[in-house]
């Protein structure tokens, strides 16, 4: 492969573009200050970077964003899409664009492993597949995982777990063979046909065949029984016995028919997107992991997951048959390719549509929006990343103190109908959700989110501004008594927009005598910070806590608008659907909702279902029917 580079600016740029080959390859785009801002691939390179260069008006909002941000073009030209696709990833786990979606954990799984090439296998744990013969089980998503299972195995299988030569010679056995972890092949208290059998049994349950395991635990059970061996008959029975309370303990078995499958399920919420994996292999789910996703706001579904599975499975020691994803990736083919080319043999992509499989997927799904739940708790309930983040805060702010009460402001409207604001408040990075405030914009008519802002921070600081009077912000503090919890003073206020949003709120605190308050807007677009009197934006490291303490305040805020602008949506769809039939008071509306849940479901409804309605007449229920 070859490497070129060109450098671009406002004049020339389309020349420019257009001496880039139309070949397979890797484009690499960077900012005026030569950093690396996204890395892509093309089967075209030429056709693909010049859709960057079109009509604004066609583009997509985030190609819009980063193609005013580009300064130079290099490309990396290869000879097939497949290997495009897998330069692409490798590139993108190297530099972490900020453009590109970025999965952060480049893990290397641990495996059970057991050498059955060894006269006295063992099963040992390892982070590397080889070609040796070997038999490799998972993988596990953790160091801690895959001891727990070895521990499981080896309580249930008694192979050896020393390292020792074995002879057959040794004068009496270790501690484990009394505690039935193991035949002993070092006295030859057992053959080697009977350790064969162990370690059999053992691949066979790591499989996911436990009932081929029963079934041949029965069966040496009743011989060794039959043969008057006690002792032995005893032990087997002990493992049927634990494998029985095993899986009663686990919900672990997926199908009765063997799969060897990764089932990916994919959760949004704002601008994080959380991606759970199954790694489902025989009849079991051998384990599961997660990633919290950078760089995903502006990227489709399809998008996120073409660029998660290149960078998940581009140096993996295991790639099973068969992937099941929520929905199709982009470039499908070219994904299955580089899959093929790395596992030796076909590797299917599929979209479950239904059946048990799509159950499975769905499963992962769930499970992807419990993960980015336990995220979001796991960084809050983490005092030091909380204090580093407000401490980064303090010094990339100017702050004259650490930010410990932070307010973030949003609105949210629908072309101008039933505005609204919201007021959410972090305390030491914590959310104070019974501070949070709902507010209905009452002085603004139509789409002005600047005017609509500006009577919100109104109506919220009047009061403070009120108590305080004329001594000044320097005599007060949350701690004296004059302020209540509606009237505490913020160390920082943050609004969810850039300049223009910023500006109106100076205007409002500087009004009200309150200039002191320091605010900052967070603009969507680059997640720049905006602050008083500073002409440039301040952009914080998109990876550092502080970063994603403000982006998660933001989206608090943004959500909590959303929830209480759907609700009053909701409720104003009721009143003109329902409250301008004659007939209908609030009791047979109550009766209607308690029976149907929703208008759509009356409209669904026929007019002998209306009129079984508690309250209810054929007539009414035919007026009710003609009016939705």
């Amino acid at each position: 492969m070859k490497s070129y580079a060109i450098n671009v600016n406002t004049k020339n740029i389309r020349h420019q573009v257009s001496t880039l080959p139309n070949s397979p390859g890797v484009y690499i785009m960077k900012n005026i200050a030569g950093e690396i801002i996204y890395i892509g691939k093309a089967s075209k390179l030429r056709s693909r970077v010049r859709s960057y260069f079109g009509s604004a008006r066609s583009m997509e909002p985030r190609v819009k964003i980063l193609s005013r941000q580009i300064a130079d073009i290099e490309h990396i030209v290869t000879a097939t899409p497949t290997e495009a696709l897998h330069l692409e990833a490798t590139l993108v786990k190297r530099h972490q664009p900020h453009h590109n979606v970025r999965l952060k954990d480049d893990k290397h799984y641990p495996y059970l492993k057991i050498d059955i090439q060894n006269e006295w296998p063992q099963v040992t744990i390892t982070r590397r597949i080889e070609s040796d013969g070997a038999r490799y089980f998972g993988p596990y998503a953790s160091p801690g995982s895959v001891r727990r299972s070895l521990a499981v195995v080896n309580k249930l299988f008694p192979w050896r777990s020393c390292t020792k030569k074995i002879t057959g010679t040794d004068d009496r056995p270790c501690l484990d063979y009394f505690i039935n972890r193991c035949i002993a092949p070092c006295t030859a208290y057992c053959s080697k046909e009977e350790y064969d059998e162990v370690i059999q049994s053992t691949i066979l349950f790591l499989d996911g065949k436990s009932k081929e395991v029963e079934s041949r635990l029965i069966n040496e059970m009743n011989q060794a029984s039959a043969k008057l061996e006690y002792e032995k008959a005893a032990r087997i029975r002990d493992q049927l016995h634990a494998i029985e309370k095993l899986h009663e303990n686990q919900q672990q078995m997926v199908t009765t028919t063997p799969l060897d499958a990764d089932i990916f399920g994919l959760f949004r919420e704002q601008n994080e997107t959380c991606i759970q994996v199954f790694f489902a292999r025989g009849t079991m789910i051998v384990d599961t992991d997660s990633f919290m996703l950078m760089g995903t706001e502006n990227a489709t579904n399809s998008e996120i997951l073409a660029a998660f599975l290149g960078q998940f499975y581009e140096n993996a020691n295991y790639i099973p048959k068969n992937i099941l994803l929520p929905s199709t990736p982009e470039d499908l083919q070219e994904l299955e390719s580089m899959l093929r080319v790395q596992k030796k043999t076909q590797v299917n992509i599929i979209v479950p549509k239904r059946g048990h499989r799509r159950s499975l997927v769905i499963t992962a799904e769930k499970n992807a929006r419990e993960s980015m739940a336990m995220h979001h708790a796991r960084w809050i309930s983490d005092t030091q990343k909380t204090e580093d983040a407000i401490k980064l805060l303090q010094v990339s702010l100017d702050l004259p103190e650490e930010p410990q009460r932070i307010e973030c402001y949003d609105i949210s409207t629908i072309q101008g109908t039933s505005t609204v604001g919201s007021m959410v408040v972090f305390n030491q990075g914590k959310p104070v959700k019974s501070e949070y405030r709902r507010f209905k914009i009452k002085s603004v008519d139509g789409q002005n989110d600047f005017a609509s802002m500006h009577e919100l921070l109104n109506r919220r600081f009047k009061k403070i501004a009120t108590n305080i009077g004329e001594n000044g912000i320097s005599n007060m503090s949350n701690e004296n008594g004059a302020v209540d919890s509606w009237g505490k003073l913020p160390d920082l206020v943050i609004i969810d927009g850039g300049k223009g949003q910023l500006s109106t709120v100076l205007d409002v605190m500087r009004d009200l005598g309150l200039s002191d308050i320091p605010v900052c807007g967070l603009a969507k677009k680059k997640e720049e910070l905006f602050i008083k009197d500073q002409s440039e934006p301040i952009e914080l490291p998109p990876s550092s806590e502080a970063m994603y303490l403000i982006q998660r305040i933001r989206d608090e805020a943004h959500r909590f608008a959303i929830n209480y602008h759907r609700s009053i949506r909701n409720n104003n769809s009721k009143k003109s659907l329902l409250d301008s039939i004659q007939g209908i008071g609030p009791k047979r509306k109550k009766s209607l909702y308690q029976k149907f849940g929703s208008i759509k479901a009356m409209r669904e409804a026929t007019i002998e279902d209306l009129s079984k309605t508690e309250g209810f007449s054929i007539s009414l229920a035919k007026e009710l029917k003609s009016s939705l």
